[in-house]
């Protein structure tokens, strides 16, 4: 089933030190968004605990849980109720020893109609995912649900191209990221500006490359990694909002602010999605036959 409008809630939200309380306010913010006319709600990247991965500590594995869980049950209850569907990035435990950094699609019924294990995972000062995340082994999806076809991915994946066109070649109308980024305190006057401008572009970049709509989610605020009641060495993270919805051409519909809560209703229109394909046709002039080395590391310099 599609439909040829459908609107959706971006939820751009603080996270605590308490996850109990993190996941109240989510499914307040889901009921908001959906009172508001969203169709479709995506919460940030594992919005539960604060930002976890500044710290390498195995006892932070006990955060984790399988899918289906205690979590993901209670998701699929609000999705059912508010009859939205629903992106939920979760730390997921799919056996002792592999944990995964998931994003979650449950339908308007509630029904579990996929998950999207991150692919791309980063090791960076105070990004310390490759501690604890196992890269994802289930490929780039599209999730069917009652809204059509939509893709997500995870915030590291959204520096990579090939990710997001091996999602919308499955026809995903939009591409959903869920996302912690934000500033080390002592680059943001001289690297900020430049950083979030460059995350921003890139992300306006795959909606244009593919003709699709792009949401991006993030959290905001400033962390310090405190979970089970410690934080993480360092200066902590400051989080730049910026969430936002851009349609086909990369044009920006909605943007939240850099250090407000906010939730952000959009609308996607599958008429536009197609005329901007008809009239911008990458996808058609696209040369398949010559790409075969991308799958590379890299190319020889005579080969290049």
């Amino acid at each position: 089933m599609s439909v040829e409008k459908f609107r959706v809630g971006l939820v751009q939200m603080s996270c605590g030190p308490e996850p109990s309380d993190n996941l109240r306010k989510a499914l307040d913010r889901l009921t908001q968004a959906a009172q508001s006319g969203a169709q479709v709600v995506c919460l940030p990247e594992l919005f539960q605990t604060e930002y976890f991965c500044q710290r390498e500590d195995a006892s932070l594995f006990d955060l984790a849980e399988p899918i289906p869980g205690p979590t993901s049950d209670r998701l699929s209850e609000a999705a059912r109720q508010h009859r939205v569907v629903l992106v939920a990035s979760l730390f997921e435990k799919r056996a002792p020893g592999i944990y995964h950094n998931t994003a979650a699609v449950f339908d308007n019924d509630g029904a579990l109609r996929g998950i999207y294990r991150k692919m791309h995972i980063p090791d960076d000062p105070l990004y310390y995912e490759k501690y604890y995340f196992t890269p994802g082994d289930l490929g780039f999806r599209a999730h069917q649900t009652q809204v059509g076809k939509i893709g997500t991915l995870v915030c590291w994946d959204q520096w990579y191209p090939e990710g997001a066109r091996l999602t919308a070649l499955q026809g995903a109308s939009i591409l959903f990221y869920p996302t912690a980024i934000g500033w080390h305190p002592r680059e943001k006057t001289a690297l900020g500006k430049a950083q979030h401008d460059a995350w921003r572009t890139m992300q306006r970049a795959h909606a244009i490359a593919n003709g699709v709509y792009v949401a991006v989610v993030n959290r905001v605020g400033f962390e310090t990694g405190n979970v089970l009641g410690q934080s993480a060495p360092g200066e902590g993270l400051e989080f730049w909002g910026g969430s936002f919805l851009c349609d086909p051409f990369g044009c920006v519909v909605r943007e939240a602010s850099w250090d407000k809560e906010q939730i952000l209703v959009g609308e996607v229109d599958l008429r536009k999605l197609e005329d901007t394909r008809r009239n911008w046709p990458f996808l058609r002039d696209r040369r398949i036959d010559s790409y075969a080395p991308i799958t590379r590391r890299m190319l020889d310099t005579d080969e290049a």
